[in-house]
């Protein structure tokens, strides 16, 4: 007879399976939606990716949920689980050492630069490519290499270790470093830092390039889309450690 962890690995997601706190890993990508009413996304999963129902009841027919990598909240339209997704046990994280991550880096400079070579267009809540949003970018590129980071840029930011810089003076920086842009209240966009000023980010249209472009840091580049990320920078982080899947607000 098969232990109860065998039926879990091998159980397909069924409306009557989707029990409150179940744990479902993907077969497929699937998108996540910032509310439980209308079409826009928060977040894009992709195959391999663990997820948690939560307790909140249903509503407008869709369920509450918690990406297990980085804890992560979105809602999901319980029909877009089935026959793509599998009974799993609880996600244990798996975390890498500071020097780890750092023998990781080049790889993900090299995800970004290639992502950057495909034709794409900015998506907000894009993290499964060609179209990413700026944050979906950064943390597919380090999760490619297995080193978990949060969604948010804002979230991003207070996960990583600070790293002081100003736009003149970008020689505190390294490459694979994030680079943070926004209002003094919040941060609302991430780059890379690539080396010598320059940095690559996913930029909507309204103020960017709305795809995947580089621009620098230098005080003497004057053009648009440079000079208005510049007059929002806030600061920059490195990534020393892993998510532990905890829930960030």
């Amino acid at each position: 007879m098969a232990t109860l962890n065998e039926l879990n690995e091998a159980t397909p997601a069924a409306l009557e399976l989707l029990h409150p706190l179940s744990h479902w890993r993907l077969s497929h990508a699937l998108d996540l939606y910032s509310s439980p009413l209308g079409s826009g996304l928060a977040t894009q999963a992709w195959a391999g990716r663990e997820l948690q129902l939560l307790d909140q009841p249903a509503r407008y027919g869709r369920r509450q949920v918690a990406l297990a990598e980085d804890g992560y909240r979105a809602w999901v339209e319980p029909q877009d689980l089935l026959g793509h997704a599998w009974r799993c046990r609880p996600y244990q994280p798996r975390l890498l050492s500071a020097e780890l991550i750092q023998q990781r880096l080049p790889a993900v400079l090299r995800f970004c630069q290639s992502a950057a070579e495909q034709d794409n267009t900015y998506l907000w809540g894009g993290s499964l490519g060609p179209n990413y949003d700026c944050s979906g970018l950064m943390q597919r590129a380090f999760a490619s290499e297995g080193i978990w980071i949060p969604r948010d840029a804002y979230q991003q930011e207070r996960f990583c270790q600070k790293v002081a810089i100003s736009a003149d003076q970008q020689q505190l920086l390294r490459p694979a470093d994030l680079v943070f842009f926004g209002r003094p209240q919040r941060c609302t966009h991430v780059g890379l830092y690539l080396g010598g000023g320059r940095y690559l980010h996913s930029s909507g249209q309204e103020h960017g390039h709305n795809r995947i472009a580089i621009d620098t840091l230098h005080s003497w580049d004057k053009s648009p889309v440079a000079t208005h990320y510049r007059m929002e920078l806030r600061g920059a982080g490195r990534v020393q450690r892993c998510h532990d899947g905890s829930h960030l607000p």
